[in-house]
Formats: C-alpha cells, sequence, structure tokens
C-alpha cells in the first residue's frame, strides 16, 4: 500500500495517554452512545435544550417538553453531557439554583449540520444493524450485513429499488448530498469540450444527466445502470421533460457481455467507481476504452480520503469504507487517490488532468485519455 502526501495526523501519534485511554472508552462504548443520540433527537430532547438558549432549560421541563419520563431525560441529558452534546449553565450553577442545560458546540452540529444529519440517518437506518456483520463479511468477501433485509448473496445495488423506504430515503440522501454539491463546478470543465453526446456509467437517478441538459440545449446522454436504477432514472427524465435527449442502457458493467455503447465525445463517472473491487475498476475501465476509443475524455468523479483538507472528512470517506464491506458489495472502499490512480492506469489510460478540492465536499475531478 502505498500513500502520496501523507497527512502528518496518520504518521505521529500526539494524543496524551489519558486522552487515547478516553477515546478508547468511547470506541468501547460507542454503539450505545450512538443510539442514545438518536434517542435525543427522535425525541426532541436536544431540540428542547438548543430552544431553550443562553437561559437553558431543566431537566423537568426537557423531559415534559420531549413527552418522555424523567428518568428518561435523566439518562439522556447525563450522557450528552459525557458527549459534550451539551453544558450546564454555569450562572444556575455558580448561585446555586436548580441545573439548567444548555446546547454545547458538538451538539449544534448534530441538530443544525446537514452534512452531519446525512451521515447520520445513513449510519442508523441503512449501516446500523448490519453492521454487525462486519467481520463475518471481511471472512467472507459478501455484504453479510444486507440480511438484516432479508437479501442474501446480492449486493445492495441489485436490491436498492426493494429496499423499505426510509432505508433508500437515507441512502438516496447520502449518496447525492456529496456528488451532487460539485456538478455546478465540474459541468463548465466537461462542457469546454463541447461535447454533443456524453455516457453517463452509474447514472443513478439521472441527476448529472439533467445537469447537463439544462446546461445545453442539444448535448445528448446516455445513463449506463443497473435495471432498477434505469428504471427510476427514467421517471425522473419524463417528469423533467428530457426523455428525447437522455436515454438509458439497463445492464451489469461487470457482466462480460456488457458492451458500453460509443460514440460518446465524454465518457462521465460520478462515484462510480468506488463500487468496485481495484481489479474490478481496472475491468470497468478496459471496456471503457474500447467504447471510447482514442478521442473521447474519460472523467472520473470521486472524492480520495488522503486528498481531503479536513480530518473529519478523511476520517468519514474510512467509515464509509465499512459500509461498502458489510451493506454494499463485501470488496470496495473508499479509496486513496494512488491505488485508484493505478487501477485505472493499468486499463490503458493516461491521466492527463486532476483537479483536487472541487466542491465543499473536496471531491477530485480526473481527466483521462486512451494510451496511444
Amino acid at each position: 500500500m502505498n500513500f502520496v502526501n501523507i497527512p502528518k495526523n496518520y504518521t505521529k501519534d500526539a494524543i496524551k495517554a489519558i486522552d487515547a485511554k478516553f477515546e478508547a472508552q468511547k470506541i468501547a462504548f460507542a454503539p450505545l452512545t450512538f443510539q442514545a443520540v438518536r434517542a435525543l433527537l427522535e425525541f426532541g430532547l436536544l431540540k428542547a435544550v438548543s430552544d431553550s438558549g443562553e437561559k437553558g432549560i431543566t431537566l423537568e421541563n426537557a423531559a415534559q417538553k420531549s413527552g418522555i419520563s424523567l428518568y428518561g431525560a435523566k439518562v439522556l441529558l447525563e450522557i450528552a453531557l459525557g458527549m459534550n452534546l451539551v453544558k450546564i449553565c454555569p450562572e444556575t450553577q455558580d448561585k446555586g439554583g436548580e441545573i439548567r442545560f444548555v446546547i454545547g458546540k458538538t451538539g449544534w452540529f448534530l441538530l443544525e449540520d446537514e452534512m452531519t444529519k446525512v451521515n447520520f440517518n445513513f449510519a442508523n437506518d441503512v449501516c446500523y444493524k448490519g453492521a454487525f456483520e462486519l467481520k463475518r463479511s471481511i471472512e467472507e468477501g459478501k455484504p453479510l450485513g444486507l440480511e438484516v433485509f432479508g437479501h442474501e448473496g446480492k449486493t445492495i445495488y441489485e436490491v436498492l429499488s426493494t429496499l423499505p423506504e426510509k432505508v433508500k430515503e437515507s441512502w438516496f440522501a447520502f449518496d447525492h448530498f456529496y456528488s451532487d454539491i460539485v456538478f455546478e463546478e465540474a459541468v463548465p470543465i466537461v462542457f469546454s469540450h463541447n461535447p454533443k453526446k456524453i455516457t453517463d456509467i452509474g447514472g443513478n437517478t439521472a441527476k448529472w444527466a439533467l445537469c447537463c441538459c439544462r446546461h445545453d440545449p442539444n448535448v445528448e446522454v446516455t445513463i449506463v445502470d443497473l435495471p432498477g436504477q434505469t428504471q427510476a432514472a427514467e421517471q425522473k427524465i419524463a417528469q423533467a421533460g428530457f426523455s428525447g435527449r437522455i436515454k438509458t442502457q439497463a445492464c451489469n458493467v461487470l457482466d462480460k457481455n456488457t458492451v458500453i455503447p460509443s460514440g460518446a465525445d465524454i465518457i462521465w463517472m460520478s462515484q462510480f467507481l468506488d463500487c468496485f473491487s481495484l481489479e474490478e475498476i481496472t475491468l470497468i475501465m478496459e471496456k471503457v476504452r474500447l467504447a471510447a476509443g482514442s478521442a473521447a475524455h474519460i472523467y472520473i468523479l470521486e472524492p480520495f480520503w488522503d486528498k481531503q483538507r479536513f480530518e473529519a472528512a478523511s476520517f468519514s470517506l474510512q467509515a464509509t469504507s465499512l459500509y461498502f464491506t458489510c451493506m454494499a458489495n463485501g470488496n470496495s472502499k473508499m479509496y486513496s487517490y494512488g491505488e485508484f490512480a493505478q487501477a485505472v492506469e493499468k486499463a490503458g489510460f493516461d491521466i492527463v488532468d486532476v483537479r483536487n478540492n472541487l466542491g465543499s465536499n473536496d471531491y477530485s475531478l480526473i481527466c483521462c485519455r486512451s494510451k496511444p
């Protein structure tokens, strides 16, 4: 495993022993504290504290506003104190009055930060129960956590359309939150080549295709994806009035008989190749090369955990890899740039341009061409 420009926080263990022990306790109790946060949010208890402002709220009033017992409010707010989600109002403590709780910075992010909410709902609704099978999934190389939804021997992409509505809602919110933000920056880069035809591999619900058609009144797009996804995409396309310019091809790109349509000026893949192992990425890119010929530009939009500006972003991507292991397919992950680029180049491509830190979530846009 080779990394380029390794962030310093991965090379120096600077944490004090006493703090490291505390971090270890957080991990030991993580399943319980996660569900405590879920309860704090769903009962509205954390919001009641936040709404109280600087004056804070008493335990009794917090319990009353959230509709739970005094006991329930007490155990939840005490662990919220331990997790720095809430604080005790210093004025009431100093004056010997009744303890009042105020919101902490971490609690504010759980309530108000969109990325945190998307990640939390995804972890809870999609991953939480299946994560118990992470070890077994690694041993067998299969997403065995998917069994909690009644599916065995499948990948999440094959059964996505049949999952419970709440699960699908959180999955799509997670999937779109990150990539959609960067589309606005990516469109002018892609259209600097004046494409007439674009092939969107892994087009999902057609968000990129619709974005392209709104940008250019003449461009035509073909979406290549699994049958369940193309069916959902066709509904979105029809609703947007672009059925004449956006077509779909339902297939499994890993099937040996699948041929990616040729003739496109641009072949686009957004957050698609991370759904496959490195060996599968090379296999898919070999098919892409056959479709691209020497003329087409291939654009790949991906977040790489070693190309992030903030440690929290890298951590989120590393944690997302665990979802791929136990829920999605059992063999893919969020990659570092070096290992991903190597898999692409192995298929016969030259990487001609890389733009990092696009959008607020630090995506990388890779442009490659077939080698002569």
